[in-house]
């Protein structure tokens, strides 16, 4: 995520910082603020940033400052979110007008999730990835492009990432491999976007 960074951003809030590896490392910053539910990431994360609010965003949404960060970092967040829209709306308010918004989500229209759900009849959550049990939003290209637009944003970078078309040893790994490129030659390539795990964005207020 850091190709996805703007230059020289000052003042950064990342929502969801674990313990603060990310935000931690961005060079330049004269103030770094994080918002994290688990405790004990946070109390690692306090040693990274300036600050660090414990709780999720709409707990602690009150004791931000306004219309203050130049950056915003939300990387594998929003899929946890009880309500996402209101979230990409509301995260403006605390935003520079020129501020940047920067995030990933999975991608659940992965050739490996196709599979499973067209051929095995199955959707089985796993303890991590794109089928992580913890998620309350799923995500395609196109789904998360209108979800950030019509929250009044602007998109600046939206693409696909992590992610191959190639025969891994789980179970059923080549029957999805032999799909994936089955359905990427009837589409003539044009369905790219099964392949990437997740999608990395920047956006900026519109």
């Amino acid at each position: 995520m850091r190709a996805y960074l703007p230059e020289n951003p000052r003042r950064v809030l990342e929502v969801g910082c674990g313990e603060g590896g990310f935000s931690g490392g961005i060079e330049g910053a004269v103030e770094k603020w994080g918002i994290e539910p688990n405790a004990a990431a946070a109390d690692v994360a306090a040693s990274r940033l300036d600050r660090v609010l414990t709780g999720r965003f709409d707990d602690v949404a009150a004791d931000l400052p306004r219309g203050y960060f130049d950056l915003v970092v939300c990387n594998d967040v929003i899929e946890h979110m009880d309500d996402h829209d209101r979230f990409l709306r509301t995260i403006q308010d605390y935003m520079t007008a020129d501020g940047v918004l920067v995030g990933s989500v999975p991608n659940m229209r992965n050739y490996k999730v196709l599979f499973d759900l067209l051929f095995l009849k199955d959707w089985r959550y796993q303890d991590s990835g794109i089928m992580d049990r913890t998620h309350l939003r799923w995500f395609t290209g196109n789904a998360l492009r209108r979800s950030i637009q019509d929250a009044g944003f602007r998109i600046e970078v939206l693409r696909g990432m992590n992610g191959s078309l190639s025969p891994g040893r789980a179970k059923w790994a080549w029957p999805r491999f032999l799909f994936g490129c089955f359905w990427l030659a009837i589409t003539l390539g044009s369905a790219r976007d099964i392949i990437p795990a997740q999608f990395g964005f920047r956006a900026v207020k519109a």
